[in-house]
């Protein structure tokens, strides 16, 4: 399937998706429109396990279209963008530059953050007179502290990707000409492991998110004694063969 805002590559189990909306990827109602339609592909394609998010060019994204911003056009951006993090399949952003505002909001509800060295992060909603509306609001101080997203939001200060990681935004920053193979390597290492239990833990991490300590760890309490106590399949395999070699 081709799109028109962005290229999808399906290859060993990794979907790559490409924003690509030449000059800076800017978030429109078409792009909204097919993440959605592409994110309902993915996780209805058995053979896909991990997805790989990243910008074509110099930019992830520079963030929503500014002359739909001037007309007056609504980008429901939250709900569509939820589609991505609620993907079953782990998601890894690949920022590879500029992310800015709604792309910044994007990049947030991918589950893992590998950035450039030469990414930039800002948030400008306030500068324009505008409100989050992809989530910036409720993930950012669950992330990084309410203080921190507070200055960030507050100031619309542009932050490197080495303060990105520093605060806790960003999981790893490699040199731009590594950033691909970064990726590639961390869904490498995801695709070792169980595909069911890494899209449970992920459902759970997620829901918890939502609510308190104790509610969350029911659960996962009720989620666990739901499964059969002896693995099944590959995960029993492995045990068998650990516990051989031991």
């Amino acid at each position: 399937m081709t799109y028109n805002t962005m290229i999808v590559e399906k290859k060993n189990q990794i979907a790559t998706i490409t924003l690509n909306r030449p000059p800076m990827n800017a978030v429109n109602e078409e792009l909204l429109n097919e993440l959605v339609e592409v994110c309902d592909d993915l996780e209805k394609d058995n053979e896909i396990q991990v997805v790989i998010l990243t910008g074509a060019g110099k930019a992830f994204s520079a963030g929503r279209e500014l002359p739909g911003v001037l007309a007056g056009e609504e980008y429901p951006g939250g709900p569509r963008y939820r589609t991505l993090e609620n993907l079953s399949k782990p998601v890894i952003a690949a920022v590879n530059g500029y992310c800015f505002t709604g792309s910044f909001e994007l990049a947030m509800c991918a589950d893992i953050i590998i950035a450039s060295e030469k990414a930039v992060f800002s948030d400008t909603h306030a500068r324009f007179g505008l409100i989050p509306g992809g989530g910036q609001t409720q993930r950012l101080p669950r992330l990084i502290g309410v203080r921190k997203a507070k200055e960030l939001l507050f100031t619309c200060d542009r932050i490197s990707a080495n303060e990105a990681e520093k605060i806790g935004i960003v999981n790893k920053v490699v040199p731009p000409e590594e950033l691909e193979e970064a990726a590639r390597e961390m869904a490498e290492k995801i695709l070792k492991n169980i595909p069911e239990s890494v899209s449970t833990i992920k459902k759970l991490i997620n829901q918890s998110l939502n609510t308190d300590l104790e509610s969350g760890l029911k659960l996962e309490q009720d989620r666990y004694q739901g499964r059969p106590i002896t693995p099944v399949g590959e995960g029993r395999k492995r045990i068998q063969a650990f516990a051989e070699k031991k």
